[in-house]
């Protein structure tokens, strides 16, 4: 399902964004996609500057923006920021990731806002906690390198962030998680608080098994990419397959599979043999057995090997590639990819991308069933505004003399963006 006209559990909830990149677009658009009354605040009238990202961050926009509204204003003017004001006033939840202090000059702190709605919850996804590195700038791959996450990834000697923004996407995940239990307390209390998130402090929740292991081993655990890293189990790699180029990840990590692998591959004689009838012993000695692993694999077409390993429940997965994400059996039939337009980002070549529209991922989750699909493609910059500042109380000749004043971009006043 990719349109959906159901309410969510989050609706009712109304949610003030002032966000860009990833880690705040990611919290208010999970949010959005629970059903949440989102308005996204932008910079007019060309709106989000991630819109007009290039290379690796090209796709930013789309993935992180859907069933949102936008508002398009110049929050420099005055008659701009009374009407954020007036928006905050009947918000239940204000998310920002600006850098540290841009709120407050503009007069949109926690504490400006909840003076003016006891009642607010204001979630701050920054780089840092309050601390000694609060003020400074960050961004995912700076804390996956002071965070052990760069050297747990790369070779020896080569730090090397993940293929993905983890940090900024979990980040914005705990900002949910706290922004959620924000509203739960307020609705025993009646007041509202002020949530923060630390991308710096995410990216430590996925370094804990490795602190652990440091803590019990008395040293650094070795980074996944070095070949002196010790696997805790018995398979637990990458093999080619008889077709070029094509390649499985195979797991064998319980006694059980152990056995009905190598009686279902041929590997009695692994099996047969007393030094490797433990995991444990089977650990220590990886280097011994894996190049006939290795060779039973390179025999087998990768169709086959993987229908085999799923015959016995082994744990298993192709080497995909992002395209080839789009045609994902399961992805497709489970309703795990909304049909989302790309026209939100403006940094490809000819100002719009080559296709119109993708699959891209909804949320990972379903309730009773059903997953959360798409109210709101990816707005345009302004596209909402003068709904929004009716709603907001403002009469038709104000909201004329905000977009003729250049305060307020609305879709009547902007280039209409390609369909």
């Amino acid at each position: 399902m990719s349109e959906t006209t159901k309410p969510g559990p989050l609706s009712g909830i109304r949610v003030l964004e002032f966000t860009h990149m990833i880690m705040g677009p990611s919290c208010a658009m999970v949010l959005a996609d629970l059903g949440a009354d989102v308005v996204k605040v932008e910079p007019g009238p060309d709106g989000d500057n991630t819109r007009r990202l290039m290379g690796a961050a090209i796709g930013f926009f789309p993935s992180f923006n859907r069933n949102k509204r936008s508002l398009s204003l110049d929050l420099k003017q005055p008659a701009s920021l009374e009407l954020v004001r007036k928006l905050a006033a009947q918000a239940d939840v204000v998310v920002e990731n600006f850098r540290p202090g841009a709120m407050d000059k503009l007069g949109l702190s926690y504490e400006a806002l909840s003076a003016l709605n006891p009642r607010l919850v204001y979630c701050s996804c920054k780089g840092f906690l309050p601390g000694p590195y609060e003020h400074r700038a960050a961004l995912d791959e700076v804390v996956q390198m002071m965070g052990g996450l760069a050297y747990m990834t790369g070779p020896p000697g080569q730090p090397l962030r993940a293929g993905a923004s983890v940090n900024d996407i979990m980040g914005g995940l705990f900002g949910v998680i706290g922004i959620l239990a924000a509203l739960r307390e307020r609705a025993a209390t009646g007041r509202g608080a002020h949530v923060q998130s630390g991308l710096f402090e995410t990216n430590m929740v996925m370094m804990a098994q490795h602190m652990a292991g440091a803590a019990i081993t008395g040293r650094n655990p070795p980074p996944f990419a070095d070949p002196a890293m010790q696997k805790p189990w018995s398979v637990y790699d990458v093999f080619d397959s008889a077709d070029p180029g094509e390649q499985v990840f195979v797991g064998v990590v319980t006694e059980t599979q152990w056995r009905g692998f190598c009686e279902a591959f041929g590997l009695e004689e692994l099996l047969s043999d007393p030094s490797l009838a433990t995991q444990s012993k089977r650990v220590a000695d990886r280097s011994r057995y894996l190049p006939r692993v290795a060779a039973v694999f390179r025999s087998l077409p990768k169709a086959t090997l993987m229908a085999r390993c799923e015959a016995l429940g082994l744990p298993f997965a192709p080497i995909a590639r992002p395209a080839d994400l789009f045609e994902d059996p399961h992805l497709r039939a489970s309703g795990g990819l909304l049909e989302t337009e790309l026209t939100s980002a403006q940094g490809a070549p000819g100002g719009v991308p080559v296709q119109p529209a993708a699959g891209l991922p909804g949320l990972p989750i379903s309730l009773d069933g059903r997953r959360m699909g798409i109210r709101r493609q990816p707005p345009r910059s302004g596209e909402h505004s003068a709904d929004i500042a009716r709603e907001a109380g403002l009469s038709e000749a104000e909201i004329d003399a905000m977009v003729a004043g250049g305060t307020l971009w609305a879709s009547t006043s902007l280039p209409q963006a390609a369909e």
